[in-house]
């Protein structure tokens, strides 16, 4: 079978060009041999075949279950971290339960629940900063989104074990972003815990603390069967599949670590990233305050949601420097035409977000940060596509859109800020995901004083 053309560098040097910088590997790929390319980072695995072409998206997204699949076990580096029954690691029937149980609590009414807890939060955490002392940005929306994950996912507000699991999650999280730890993903034969000074058996060491404590929250709440609880876990703990069965302790275990993995570092780099720019480009944050002073008094959360401006920025935010680069692996299960290549079954596909987010022809002068082009057209889920598609398509998008809006327009409409170095910082990657390639600092030079409140109300 002909696969199409890629680089011809040993699999090692690939996986190690993948590990060290995969957004640099694969531009320099897509210069050399076009939109759709053949990596070969294992000799005992099969090829990935990278595509960026919105249509070749399109096909690849939209088959899944028919010329395609996309089997969880292709997800097997996030297996250390987010378990065996996580919806990213499992596939066919029982991903498709998991997920149908784990949609309800992020549409519609119980959206609006959550507004009031990014909105507090966010002030909460805000207030500590004093004007004139500098501040690393992404520690602080990194404070934002775990708080948010305690009080939403996990139902914890404050308390000696909301504390221990913030410390130990945090810690964990921050162990498994290590350039270290991602290559021992790619490394299975060096999982293992060779005593006090392995990196991975500090790791497991870390997760076991953070599971039993996980564990005793399930088991207090079964205990306690509290049906007026509105936090993630407690609906997940009363949704039935379709055989009227609840989800397990194992089941519930790693999807609470699947929303805090997915929903915490992804959330609190792209509102880094936000800030950055935001304040980076002068006029950028000028129209932006114009729109928030617009709002008059008590404006709903559902009206800053909808501001324009506000969600050019999120979604140019979003474009430039994706937080996820890649979709989730698909599999070729039939014989397949793709971007004039004939793929036989077993082929592994994956499209590149980043790659897509950067061509010229759909987004012009690229590597520019320029929240415009989202006022001037639409475009389409193959051509932005941020939070992944198809079968695997992000599920706490919604959640993710609303978190980032309103604790955005919060911090804005509270503080004057500045940059304390207007030099560029560069995606570089961050674990599994992106993120800034050195802090980004920024100091609180005054309070900002509101033309009219905001953000007064719960109703979404």
């Amino acid at each position: 079978m002909k696969f199409p053309n890629g680089p011809q560098t040993p699999a090692v040097l690939q996986m190690l060009r993948w590990i060290a910088n995969p957004m640099s590997f694969m531009e320099a790929c897509a210069k050399s041999y076009g939109e759709i390319f053949t990596l070969r980072l294992d000799k005992n695995l099969p090829p990935m075949v990278i595509i960026s072409n919105p249509l070749a998206q399109q096909q690849i997204l939209t088959n899944d279950t028919k010329e395609l699949e996309a089997p969880g076990d292709l997800n097997q580096l996030f297996e250390p971290l987010l378990g065996k029954h996580s919806v990213i690691t499992i596939s066919g029937a029982e991903h498709q339960r998991q997920r149908q149980l784990l949609m309800p609590p992020f549409h519609g009414e119980r959206m609006r629940n959550y507004s009031q807890v990014i909105t507090d939060v966010t002030k909460q955490v805000i207030s500590q900063y004093q004007i004139g002392k500098p501040f690393n940005i992404r520690s602080a929306t990194q404070a934002i989104t775990m708080r948010v994950i305690m009080q939403a996912v996990f139902g914890l507000h404050e308390g000696p074990r909301a504390e221990k699991l913030q410390q130990f999650l945090g810690a964990l999280l921050e162990k498994a972003s290590s350039r270290l730890n991602v290559a021992l993903l790619y490394f299975p034969a060096l999982q293992r815990d060779f005593g006090p000074i392995n990196f991975w058996g500090k790791q497991m060491r870390l997760q076991q603390e953070a599971d039993e404590l996980i564990y005793e929250e399930i088991r207090e709440r079964r205990e306690q069967g509290d049906s007026s609880r509105t936090d993630i876990l407690s609906l997940l703990m009363a949704a039935r599949d379709e055989a009227g069965q609840p989800m397990t302790d194992e089941e519930l275990r790693d999807e609470l670590m699947t929303l805090l993995v997915a929903g915490h570092e992804t959330t609190a780099t792209a509102l880094a990233w936000a800030l950055y720019w935001i304040h980076k480009i002068p006029s950028v944050r000028q129209k932006l305050l114009q729109e928030l002073d617009s709002l008059g008094d008590n404006p709903e959360p559902s009206t800053v949601f909808k501001l324009p401006y506000l969600n050019a920025v999120c979604s140019e935010t979003l474009r430039i420097y994706p937080v996820a680069i890649l979709t989730f692996p698909r599999v070729v299960r039939t014989p397949l035409s793709l971007g004039g290549y004939e793929l036989e079954p077993g082929t592994v596909l994956i499209g590149s977000i980043y790659l897509t987010h950067h061509r010229e022809d759909i987004y012009p002068e690229p590597k520019q940060f320029k929240p415009e082009r989202f006022l001037e057209r639409q475009f389409s889920p193959y051509e932005y596509l941020p939070f992944g598609g198809g079968a695997r398509r992000c599920i706490g998008l919604a959640f993710a859109q609303l978190e980032m809006k309103l604790a955005l327009a919060k911090i804005l409409s509270s503080l004057e800020l500045e940059l304390v170095d207007n030099g560029e910082v560069r995606l570089k990657r961050r674990g599994l995901v992106t993120g800034p390639d050195r802090p980004i600092e920024m100091v609180v030079t005054s309070q900002r004083q509101m033309k009219s409140p905001i953000l007064q109300t719960t109703t979404v």
